[in-house]
């Protein structure tokens, strides 16, 4: 499962202390940061760029509404999480284009289920932008990204040959041409360099 970076925002230190010792159930959660002023909060969020964001709603001085307002237009997007004590916030937090909103005291069941729901999310959306940053980046062919493709669906280069109606050896060949054009030694080290770069 891949890593998921996070940033927690909440002025109520027990409620950053709670989610905190939640999410470290999770080892594939790292939380970069925990913020408790919410002055600091747009700042750290562009300096850490973080997958996921879990944040308060009410807090002094800046709601979290107006922390994702000033994070939008400086064009970083992480997704956001609401949490919030406060049931009616729900609509609004949907408007801000948030990915879930957490009632707290946070369940670890609600938990488990947004990051789950965020990882497979995310790695749809890192599926569908892979072709176009293989292309760019690389110069490879569309036939070379349909191999690609099929590599991360664990298929090995006889299936692969099958599914495309190629020879075996031709598929080696164009798995040799995609490494020698990207400078990786394997197509893992080349799927795990650019999906660090997402």
């Amino acid at each position: 499962m891949t890593k998921i970076n996070c940033i927690l925002i909440d002025d109520e230190t027990e409620a950053l202390d709670r989610l905190e010792s939640l999410l470290i159930k999770f080892n594939y959660v790292d939380i970069l940061a925990k913020i408790d002023t919410p002055d600091k909060a747009v700042e750290s969020i562009i300096k850490l760029n973080p997958n996921l964001v879990f944040i308060d709603v009410e807090m002094p001085r800046k709601t979290g509404f107006d922390i994702v307002k000033e994070v939008h237009e400086k064009n970083v997007n992480p997704t956001f999480v609401f949490v919030t004590g406060y049931n009616q916030y729900a609509i609004k937090a949907i408007r801000a284009a948030a990915f879930d909103f957490l009632l707290k005291p946070v369940d670890i069941d609600e938990l488990r289920d947004a990051l789950e729901r965020f990882c497979k999310c995310d790695e749809e959306k890192r599926i569908t932008e892979l072709p176009q940053k293989l292309i760019k980046e690389y110069s490879l062919t569309n036939r070379e990204v349909e191999i690609i493709q099929l590599v991360t669906k664990s298929k090995t280069s006889k299936e692969i040959g099958e599914i495309l109606f190629i020879s075996k050896n031709t598929v080696d060949t164009h798995r040799r041409n995609i490494l020698e054009k990207s400078g990786k030694k394997s197509i893992m080290e080349l799927l795990t360099f650019l999906w660090g770069k997402c």
